[in-house]
């Protein structure tokens, strides 16, 4: 009876590390496909696309006339939205998006389970909760001195091992073994 218990509390702890999360992305990877087989077979408002231009500077580039589909996602603002179609305009990559409102609820439950699990979930009345953690902290975990180094380098390795330029002409003499030939014009 101890080993079951102690097994399912295990599970349990484990499932509250990373168990939700795995859940989560099931979640969302689900909603995913369905929300790209509902744009596949183009069941969608057209009213709640939204367009966005990004300016292209590639040269040589070809417009295209009619929207062809386009897939994956972005974020802004918190809010995810999935690319529907997308063209080439002007200069311009024009993108229709839709909001990926599933996903959206998926990823706020998970963080509201994370949050309801470790404590990290506030009072909606502002009143603070009488079952505070205290947290103290020893001298040893703030130590805010700066350490200074200073590395010498040895006096072998400063020392120059290759000759320094020079754009002069060398100045040897240098004997030469014979007469030169003589100027026949």
């Amino acid at each position: 009876m101890k080993k079951l218990a102690a097994i399912s509390l295990i599970c349990l702890l484990a499932f509250n590390w990373f168990g939700f999360r795995v859940v989560t992305e099931m979640l969302s990877d689900s909603a995913d496909q369905r929300l790209e087989a509902q744009l596949d077979q183009q069941q969608y408002d057209e009213s709640r696309l939204i367009e966005v231009r990004i300016n292209l500077n590639v040269p040589y580039q070809t417009a295209q006339s009619d929207f062809e589909r386009h897939y994956g996602e972005m974020e802004v603002d918190g809010v995810i939205y999935t690319y529907v179609k997308s063209k080439v305009e002007n200069g311009f990559l024009v993108l229709k998006c839709i909001p990926n409102d599933s996903k959206k609820e998926i990823r706020k439950a998970g963080t509201d389970y994370y949050k309801k699990t470790n404590g990290l979930d506030q009072d909606p009345s502002g009143k603070k909760s009488n079952n505070q953690v205290v947290k103290q902290s020893s001298p040893t975990d703030y130590d805010d001195q700066l350490e200074t180094f200073t590395v010498k380098a040895p006096a072998e390795l400063l020392k120059s091992k290759f000759a320094q330029f020079s754009s002069a002409l060398p100045t040897a003499v240098v004997s030469i073994p014979g007469q030169p030939p003589r100027f026949i014009a």
